[in-house]
C-alpha cells in the first residue's frame, strides 16, 4: 500500500502512507478501531478501491481488476478472519466448514466431511465440538470456525480483523499460539489488525503503530510490552 487515502462513513479518511508485507511475514497493525479496520480489510481484499494511492496484493493491483473473475481469484487467495463474516448458526461446525467445498451439506458426503473435520482439527476445535450447532459455541470456538473457513481454500495471505474482540481473555493466548502455528505450517503471510497486546506478543508479530491523522506506520521494538499498573 502506498499513499492510500479512502473516505468512508463520513468520518476522517483512512490514510496509509506505506505498508508492505513479504511472503510468510507476520505483521500486526495496531491503532485502528473497528470501522477503520473494516475499511482496511475492504481495501486489501479489493472490495473497495482507494480514492488516492495504490494497493498491490499478491502481485495484483486492486485498481487493475476489471471483472468479477479476476476479483474472485484474488479473494480466494486471501483468508479473512472477521466477526462480520456470516456463520450459519443452526448448522454444525462441520457443516459450516464444509460449505467452503460444497452447498450439499444435508447429508454431507464422506469425502467432504473428512476435509471439514481435518480443518476443524487443524484450527484446534475438539472432536466433541464438530457436530455442535454454531449457535451453541462460545465466542472463542466461533473464532476458530471463522479461522477454519478462512483457511479452507488454501490462501496465501491470512488477514485478521480484530480476531480477539469477542474472545474471553483466558483464551487469547491459546488462540494466538494456534494461529501462529497454523500460519507457519502453511507458510502464510499474516496481517493482523488488532489492539490486543497479549495476542500480538504471543504471536510474536512485527508490530506497526498506525497514526490515523498522517497515515504513517512506525515499527515498534519486538521486546516492547505496555506498562501495567
Amino acid at each position: 500500500m502506498a499513499d492510500v487515502v479512502k473516505d468512508y462513513r463520513g468520518l476522517r479518511p483512512l490514510r496509509v502512507q506505506r505498508l508492505s508485507l513479504a511472503p510468510r511475514e507476520q505483521v500486526a497493525v495496531v491503532g485502528m478501531d473497528a470501522p477503520a479496520a473494516e475499511m482496511m480489510t475492504t481495501l486489501v481484499t479489493g472490495a473497495a478501491l482507494p480514492d488516492q494511492g495504490t494497493i498491490q496484493v499478491l502481485g495484483m493491483s486492486t485498481t487493475g481488476i476489471t471483472n468479477a473473475d479476476e476479483w474472485l481469484r484474488l479473494v480466494d487467495r486471501i483468508g479473512l478472519v472477521t466477526d462480520r463474516a456470516t456463520l450459519l448458526e443452526l448448522f454444525t461446525v462441520v457443516q459450516n466448514l464444509a460449505m467452503s467445498y460444497t452447498l450439499s451439506i444435508e447429508p454431507l458426503a464422506d469425502t467432504v466431511r473428512a476435509r471439514a473435520t481435518a480443518l476443524a482439527a487443524e484450527v484446534g476445535l475438539s472432536e466433541s465440538r464438530w457436530d455442535t450447532r454454531v449457535a451453541d459455541l462460545d465466542a472463542h470456538d466461533k473464532t476458530r470456525v471463522h479461522l477454519g473457513r478462512a483457511l479452507a481454500l488454501e490462501p496465501t495471505l491470512l488477514l485478521l480483523e480484530h480476531p480477539t474482540a469477542q474472545v474471553a481473555r483466558a483464551a487469547v493466548r491459546a488462540l494466538a499460539r494456534d494461529i501462529k502455528a497454523t500460519a507457519g505450517r502453511r507458510g502464510l503471510a499474516t496481517l493482523a489488525l488488532t489492539g490486543d497486546e497479549e495476542f500480538v506478543q504471543t504471536m510474536g508479530l512485527r508490530v506497526m503503530q498506525w497514526d490515523p491523522a498522517r497515515g504513517t506506520l512506525r515499527e515498534r521494538t519486538r521486546n516492547w510490552w505496555p506498562f501495567r499498573r
